[in-house]
C-alpha cells in the first residue's frame, strides 16, 4: 500500500465530504457538496489495492460473507473520530467500496433546519412515521435527531434495528439497544417481529424493504408501539402508494385501512447546494395525517392529498414546492436550482411570483 488508508479517512472527515468511492483504475474520489471530486494527491488504485484496503477493514466472517454474497454493508469506525457505513461489492471482477461519513454528533432537529412539526411527532405515543427521499437525502441524519430526541424526553425503551448500524445513541433517559443485520438479526423481518417480544416503546427500521417488513411494522404501530421507518420515494402521496402496492390486490383495501389509522406523519426530503456553495439546505414536504388525510388514504384517493396539504399549513403540512419557496426567499438556494429539483416548477414559479437569488446553510453529512 502506498499510503496510510486512515489518513485517507481522516482527509475525508477534513473535507467535510459525505462520501468516499475507492475503485481500481482511479483516485480515491469524495462528494463533496454534493459533488464527486477525485484525490489527485493519491494515486490510482490497482485492483490488489483496493482488495487490500478493503480486507484490511473486514474480520474473517465479512470476509466471507463477501466472497459469497459478493456484497457486503458494515460499519467501520475510527475510534473518537468518525464512523463510515460502508458498501463493498465487485466490478469487473474486481473489490471497490463506497463510505458514507456518519458524523460522530446528533446534530439537533432545528439546527438541520426541519419545521417544527416534526418535535410534535416525536411526542407522538404510537403509530407509524415515514422518512422518505432519494439515497443521499439526510434520512438517516433526521432519524437520528428525532430518536436523539425522545432519548433525551421520554422515559421508554428504543430498540433499532439497522443494516449496518450508523449513529450511536447512548442511554439517556430511554434505554437504546441497536441491532444491526447480519450480526445481530437475521434480516429486517425477523428483527422486527422479535422486537415486538422485546417491550419496546419506540422502533426504528433502518429500511422497509419487503412485504413482511411493512407488514409487521404496521401491526407494531397499531399495537401501541411508535415506529419510525425510511423508503426510498420521491413524495408523500406516493409513500402513501408504495406501501399498499406492496401487498396483494386482494389486500389492500385492509392495508388502506390500517395505514389510515395507523400513520403519524410523513417527512420526504433532499438536499439541496445551498446558493453560496458553503453547504446544503434541506427542503422537506410534510404529510400531517389530519381527518380529511385519513379518509383519502382510506378511499384510495391518494391523488387528492396534494390539495389537502396545500390548505393544511396550519397543522405544518408543506408541498416540496412550498419548502423549496421558502428556502429561495430566505436566500438559501437559489430559483434555478430549486426549479431543478421541484417536479412541478411551474407551480413552483407561481409560489414565488419572481425570481429569486441568495445565501446559505449546512446540513450533516450522512443521509
Amino acid at each position: 500500500m502506498r499510503f496510510d488508508f486512515a489518513d485517507l479517512l481522516l482527509d475525508v472527515l477534513e473535507r467535510r465530504a459525505s462520501d468516499l468511492h475507492i475503485t481500481a483504475g482511479s483516485h480515491p474520489m469524495v462528494r463533496v457538496r454534493g459533488r464527486l471530486t477525485p484525490m489527485d494527491e493519491y494515486p490510482v488504485l490497482d485492483a490488489t489495492e483496493t482488495r487490500e484496503i478493503v480486507y484490511a477493514i473486514l474480520n474473517n466472517d465479512q470476509r466471507q460473507r463477501l466472497e459469497t454474497d459478493w456484497q457486503l454493508d458494515f460499519a467501520y469506525a475510527i475510534p473518537g473520530r468518525a464512523r463510515f457505513r460502508v458498501n463493498a461489492y465487485f466490478q469487473r471482477g474486481a473489490l471497490g467500496a463506497a463510505f458514507r461519513l456518519i458524523p460522530a454528533q446528533i446534530t439537533p432537529i432545528d439546527d438541520l433546519g426541519l419545521p417544527p412539526v416534526v418535535h410534535e411527532m416525536c411526542n407522538k405515543p404510537r403509530g407509524i412515521v415515514l422518512v422518505t427521499g432519494p439515497t443521499g437525502s439526510g434520512k438517516s441524519t433526521t432519524l437520528a435527531a428525532m430518536v436523539d430526541e425522545i432519548n433525551a424526553t421520554r422515559e421508554e425503551h428504543i430498540l433499532t434495528i439497522e443494516d449496518p448500524i450508523e449513529f450511536l445513541h447512548g442511554h439517556r433517559k430511554c434505554m437504546v439497544n441497536q441491532r444491526e443485520v447480519g450480526a445481530d438479526a437475521h434480516s429486517f423481518a425477523a428483527g422486527l417481529k422479535a422486537a415486538l417480544r422485546e417491550d419496546p416503546d419506540v422502533i426504528l427500521v433502518g429500511e422497509m424493504r419487503d412485504l413482511e417488513t411493512i407488514s409487521t411494522a404496521l401491526t407494531a404501530a397499531e399495537t401501541g408501539h411508535l415506529v419510525f421507518a425510511t423508503l426510498h420515494t420521491q413524495s408523500a402521496p406516493s409513500t402513501i402508494d408504495r406501501v399498499i402496492d406492496v401487498f396483494p390486490a386482494h389486500q389492500q383495501q385492509q392495508i388502506r385501512v390500517q395505514l389510515s389509522i395507523a400513520l403519524q406523519g410523513v417527512i420526504t426530503q433532499t438536499l439541496i447546494p445551498t446558493a453560496d456553495g458553503a453547504g446544503r439546505a434541506v427542503a422537506c414536504e410534510i404529510l400531517v395525517p389530519t381527518a380529511a388525510v385519513r379518509n383519502l388514504i382510506r378511499e384510495g384517493k391518494t391523488h387528492q392529498i396534494p390539495s389537502s396539504m396545500q390548505t393544511g399549513s396550519t397543522v405544518g403540512m408543506q408541498t416540496m414546492d412550498a419548502a423549496l419557496a421558502a428556502l429561495v426567499r430566505a436566500g438559501k438556494i437559489t430559483q434555478r436550482v430549486a426549479e431543478t429539483r421541484s417536479s412541478t416548477p411551474d407551480e413552483l414559479r407561481r409560489i414565488l411570483g419572481a425570481a429569486t437569488l441568495g445565501g446559505g446553510v449546512n446540513y450533516g453529512a450522512a443521509a
